[in-house]
């Protein structure tokens, strides 16, 4: 559809909605736009609907908003809106909606436990977050696992993994995800209302290299530098220090949750030095003093707390493991994701690494690859149940990019939005893991979900090694697809079944 479609459609759902004067405001989100209307029954529905462009229309009566469904063209039509209607419709005091979280708190809405509010809006911020970036990291999860095919010796074997070949495109495909926290910060700050650039600028902080090097090995004038251990902190170790102050500076790589920290921290700080920083000086002393109080922050308190928890949670994992692989599984593979919501599995990564490096296989990883393969299937789940286009694709494409090892798309981008989907999920991954558990299944190797089948092919230590692990895949991906299909999803929940539609510390930042 052209510019001047756009123009015509959005003149069109204009007079639909009963004119401009009857427009209050005007939002959007992946696929609706969403009208405050000064009065609802003016709304033509019949009328929008026979629209060219407009997939729906129906008046949210809990919301208090008329929502005219477009699909992935909102945003075009949106700006036509806004360019017929006028700057005055946009609410900049309104919750921003991304993704199909909901914006604003209905009137009259019952109470409902604090704690479960809380978990639902943080929830509800972190996909916010991400929904501008799923189709990036779905991009990047597909070229991996094609990547994957066309370099396992076992597949096709058609590049080399120590050609330069193999190395760019590997990059091109983590790329999105080692600078995560950029590219979150940037979206989260934006649906927080803090300055993008600047929480940007404290993402690039996080996994620049130099910051890297002060906890690593790196090499200097051709010399390996192994930085010292300054002591430890309930078992972490204090691998630098800042302002005087030992800290522990984690991998920031692949991580959202201290970012997401960042971009909340830096409205209230942003907020404070625009009402009290003369204005010649504000335009260099804000940022300034914005990013060196949030950055330090992150790295004082945020990175030691997830390194801290981290390192329990390590314990804990490894003490479930030796107590019974079956047992371990079915927890582990109920809870692992959780982890990963937070970035608290980053401490498990180097104990499922020295796992491989010793023995050549780690149970761990056997865990976490199933927790995968079931996200991936209760995306699709959904896109075989979901009449909703729009939703088909995103899970369509979040389930292959799961397969191919990569399940931010299907989480973010589908299974957390709605809430049963990610539970339901998960406890196919319990179901799963734990048959692979008590069937003592092996993995050789690091990649996971479906692409990750070779290293399960191996008989060394298991002779029915392989086909214990199909047996476990189709355990997992029928429960999960099962559950999600029948418990987990319905074209009829409302985007708020599983996700508060607030913004979390929105109150707390008070402005």
């Amino acid at each position: 559809m052209a510019k001047r479609d756009y123009a015509t459609l959005a003149s069109g759902i204009i007079d639909g909605v009963g004119g401009e004067e009857n427009v209050d405001h005007v939002i959007h989100c992946v696929t609706r736009l969403r009208f405050y209307l000064k009065d609802k029954d003016k709304a033509n529905t019949e009328q929008i609907k026979h629209l060219n462009g407009v997939a729906g229309a129906v008046y949210n009566e809990s919301l208090g908003q008329y929502q005219v469904v477009i699909g992935q063209a909102v945003e075009d039509v949106y700006e036509q809106v806004v360019d017929q209607l006028g700057d005055a419709v946009i609410d900049d005091e309104a919750d921003e909606v991304k993704g199909d979280k909901v914006v604003q708190e209905p009137t009259g809405q019952s109470k409902k436990n604090p704690v479960l509010v809380a978990f639902q809006a943080l929830v509800g911020t972190i996909t916010g977050a991400m929904i501008p970036i799923i189709g990036l990291l779905a991009a990047g999860g597909m070229i991996n696992g094609l990547l994957t095919l066309m370099s396992e010796p076992t597949l096709l074997n058609w590049i080399n993994s120590s050609s330069d070949t193999y190395v760019i495109l590997s990059s091109m495909a983590m790329a999105p995800f080692y600078f995560l926290p950029v590219l979150v910060g940037f979206s989260a700050a934006k649906q927080l209302k803090s300055d993008p650039y600047v929480v940007a600028a404290i993402g690039g902080l996080m996994i620049h290299p130099s910051v890297i090097n002060l906890t690593s090995a790196h090499i200097v004038n051709g010399k390996i530098v192994t930085p010292p251990l300054l002591g430890n902190l309930f078992g972490v170790p204090l691998n630098a220090t800042y302002l005087g102050i030992p800290i522990n500076i984690p991998n920031y790589a692949y991580t959202i949750f201290p970012i997401i920290f960042a971009a909340w921290l830096a409205r209230p700080v942003g907020n404070w030095l625009k009402d009290h920083l003369p204005l010649a000086l504000r335009p260099i002393l804000q940022p300034m003093i914005t990013l060196f109080v949030v950055g330090s922050a992150v790295l004082i308190l945020v990175g030691p707390v997830v390194s801290v928890l981290s390192s329990g949670i390590t314990a804990l994992i490894t003490a479930l493991l030796n107590l019974n692989l079956g047992i371990a599984s079915i927890i582990i593979g109920g809870l692992y994701q959780v982890l990963v919501i937070f970035g608290l599995h980053w401490m498990v990564i180097p104990v499922l690494t020295q796992q491989i490096a010793e023995t050549g296989q780690s149970n761990i990883n056997m865990i976490v690859s199933f927790t995968m393969l079931a996200q991936g299937t209760g995306a699709l789940a959904v896109f075989f149940k979901t009449k909703k286009e729009e939703l088909k694709a995103l899970s369509g494409s979040g389930a292959l990019s799961a397969f191919a090892g990569v399940t931010e798309p299907a989480m973010y981008g589908v299974n957390l939005k709605y809430g049963r989907i990610f539970m339901m999920s998960s406890i196919g991954a319990a179901v799963g893991a734990g048959v692979a558990g008590f069937m003592h299944l092996h993995m050789y190797g690091f990649s996971g979900s479906l692409i990750g089948f070779p290293n399960f092919a191996s008989p060394k230590d298991n002779p029915n090694n392989f086909l214990i692990f199909w047996i476990a895949t189709g355990v997992t991906m029928l429960v999960s697809f099962i559950l999600v299909y029948f418990f987990g999803y319905k074209d009829t929940d409302v985007e708020t079944d599983g996700v508060q539609k607030k913004n979390v510390f929105k109150d707390a930042v008070g402005k």
